[in-house]
């Protein structure tokens, strides 16, 4: 997504407050000019940490929201050596915040991974970051070999297959085994069980640079904005008909309408906005302008804000046919390991394509809310439950069109190109 800028704003520069103009990735010396060195490890330093963070409510931002303490803590738990891997693989096509932040902060992941090891007992750490994304392979790299006389967890630079299910936790741990980068069927965990069969901790690169700045600024601190049950920043991919993609931070809580404002504001009036990325939910544009962007918040609307993404679509897009091209998408992108990926994606993508053109058979709407059903939490991993959860927002909010479609009247955007960014799929998965 190179048309994506970073945008922050100096009253809530936390992550990107190390944002400079000229793009350059900020050295050691200037990192270390605003936060001191992770601290020595003390008298059980895996509490301490592990306390703090759930004293600040610190949720992974990876797209599961699961408690950073109860993670660190299942690891530090286990016994023998333990790995840290923090992933930056971002294999979401709809989202960039994890590419801007270690393009241009990438020490401050690495002293949250650093701070993550000593938790949990880890003498290694390795950063995992998708082969195509060579500037951030570079950044990461020039950030760790400036660390190499420095005393801690050996750090490694691991480049990882552009697939979508590549960063899930068990493909990673299963990729940096020497297999394929395709998920597992669990268990064990990765906690229990993981790289070199080591109880591994596997976490996002946004969730290990706020770990850095709790640690040097103190649980209170981070709690001062966001929510309640949602404290801290978040960093928010904003692409579609915006007048200014960009990567913004923003207080957990506030209105999607801001978020898409700090982003230029649409560039053009909107249909509806995909909530959380491929995988996430489509909610109606007027609507969703005044929902707080939580879990809370968009949860009220039957949506989740996933890694962090919003996409707006415009209103003289076609609803459905876009629809249809990302199920097209996750048909293609299915590891091939069990039959709701391999054959329930491939007839949901294919009869949702007639249904956007205006080729449906009878029946075949009726046939899609039951294929939903019979694939959901039946795969080898989510990934079919993703594309689940997408068609049936598109079925709920392009309901009008869906009825002018089915009677043969289909809008004249779905005979023009899409407007989703949608890559094209890679065959490698290693």
């Amino acid at each position: 997504m190179s048309a994506v800028q970073t945008a922050v704003r100096s009253d809530e520069r936390r992550l990107l407050r190390e944002l400079r103009g000229d793009r350059r990735p900020v050295t050691l010396a200037e990192h270390r000019s605003r936060y001191r060195p992770p601290a020595a490890p003390a008298r059980r330093p895996q509490r301490a940490l592990i306390d703090l963070l759930a004293e600040a409510g610190l949720q992974g931002r990876g797209g599961a929201a699961f408690p950073t303490a109860r993670k660190l803590a299942a690891v530090a738990g286990r016994r023998g050596p333990r790995i840290v891997v923090a992933n930056a693989t971002e294999g979401e096509p709809a989202s960039s915040k994890d590419r801007a932040l270690v393009n241009h902060a990438p020490h401050l992941v690495l002293d949250g991974a650093a701070l993550a090891a000593a938790a949990v007992g880890a003498g290694r750490i390795i950063v995992c970051i998708d082969r195509a994304d060579t500037r951030a392979m570079r950044s990461v790299g020039h950030a760790i070999a400036e660390r190499a006389s420095a005393a801690g967890p050996a750090i490694e630079l691991a480049d990882t297959p552009t697939r979508y299910v590549a960063g899930e936790e068990t493909a990673l741990v299963r990729y940096l085994n020497g297999g394929e980068a395709k998920p597992t069927h669990v268990p064990p965990r990765p906690f229990e069980k993981g790289v070199d069969g080591r109880p591994t901790l596997i976490q996002n690169v946004e969730t290990l640079a706020h770990i850095a700045q709790i640690a040097s600024f103190g649980a209170d601190w981070f709690r001062q904005t966001g929510t309640s049950d949602e404290p801290g920043t978040t960093l928010v991919t904003v692409t579609g008909a915006v007048a200014r993609p960009a990567v913004v931070e923003v207080p957990v809580g506030t209105p999607v309408g801001h978020i898409l404002a700090r982003a230029g504001g649409a560039a053009e009036p909107l249909a509806a906005l995909l909530v959380g990325g491929f995988s996430g939910t489509w909610i109606e544009a007027e609507t969703g302008a005044g929902t707080a962007f939580s879990r809370a918040g968009l949860g009220e609307l039957g949506a989740s804000p996933g890694a962090g993404i919003l996409v707006a679509l415009p209103a003289a897009a076609c609803g459905l046919t876009e629809t249809a091209r990302l199920l097209r998408w996750f048909a293609a992108e299915s590891a091939g390991q069990c039959g709701p990926c391999v054959f329930g994606l491939k007839d949901i993508a294919r009869t949702t394509a007639a249904v956007a053109a205006g080729r449906a058979a009878p029946g075949d709407v009726e046939r899609l809310r039951r294929w939903a059903g019979q694939i959901e939490r039946r795969g080898a991993c989510r990934h079919p439950d993703g594309a689940v959860r997408l068609l049936r927002s598109a079925l709920d909010v392009f309901a009008a069109d869906l009825e002018r479609h089915l009677h043969g009247r289909p809008c004249a955007a779905s005979r023009g190109p899409g407007r989703l960014a949608v890559p094209e799929t890679l065959p490698d998965w290693r």
